[in-house]
């Protein structure tokens, strides 16, 4: 088979227990945990609601069916990606709420000229590239390095920056991203967000963990909370009960007030 031809190979798949169906390529990054937790962990139910990466639509499009009057913003830079984005909305009765946007999130000139207005979002979510472009050899794989690695220029503190600008006073940003890099990203917060919550994600209850799920307000001068811990398996490797019931879409990762 031709490499473009296999490049442009989809799959059918469904998450959260069947409830949500997404077509995606078959070589690159694929749909996993991460955004199955990051929908889990999205809190209250938003009326605009902005998902910053979208990819092929997976989480953004989670919190539509979950919310029935929400509508949201699902931004994706890669053109391929935001496509198969939109056929998934429509596969799942939510194009009429669902506005897929190709374009660099990173640029605000970008955003305005694709109709997205910062500051008004009360909500935005985000599963930015976990790394570094500086610090690591990306995949060959275009779509898989641009989801996996940061631009160099600004990396993450520029993603966190453009998320925030979207963002309405008192709006609530979710995150999840690797647990060691905490420290960068409250950093990238500085003052302009505040009531953060930190959730750390275990893959067993006695290992290190690997993900943290970050959520904050906007504005807000209350202080950091370090929360319990989600650990995901059980030491035979099944999933535990919560997490099992999270990824069917049964249950979802709250935040206390």
């Amino acid at each position: 088979m031709p490499e473009a031809a296999s490049e442009a190979r989809t799959s059918l798949d469904a998450i959260l227990g069947g409830g949500l169906r997404l077509r995606q390529f078959v070589r690159g990054h694929r749909i996993g945990a991460d955004a199955v937790l990051l929908a889990a962990a999205a809190g209250a139910p938003a009326r605009h609601l902005v998902d910053v990466g979208t990819g092929v639509g997976a989480v953004g499009l989670a919190l539509l069916q979950r919310w029935p009057d929400a509508r949201g913003d699902l931004i994706e830079i890669d053109d391929g990606l935001a496509a198969l984005a939109r056929g998934n909305a429509a596969l799942n009765g939510l194009d009429g709420r669902a506005r897929i946007l190709c374009v660099d999130a990173l640029s605000a000139r970008l955003r305005r000229e694709a109709g997205l207005a910062d500051g008004e979002a009360d909500l935005v979510v985000t599963n930015p590239p976990f790394f570094d472009a500086a610090t690591v050899r990306a995949s060959p794989d275009p779509r898989r390095a641009r989801a996996h690695v940061a631009a160099s220029e600004g990396g993450l503190e520029a993603w966190i920056s453009a998320a925030l600008a979207l963002l309405a006073p008192g709006g609530r940003f979710v995150m999840i991203h690797r647990a060691d890099a905490l420290a960068a990203i409250l950093a990238a917060f500085g003052k302009r967000v505040g009531a953060v919550a930190v959730r750390p994600v275990h893959p067993s209850a006695d290992a290190p963990a690997i993900r943290a799920l970050i959520a904050a307000v906007k504005g807000s001068k209350a202080p950091l909370r370090i929360l319990p811990g989600l650990a995901l398996n059980e030491a035979s490797g099944a999933f535990t009960p919560f997490a099992e019931a999270v990824h069917r879409g049964a249950a979802t990762i709250d935040w206390p007030s």
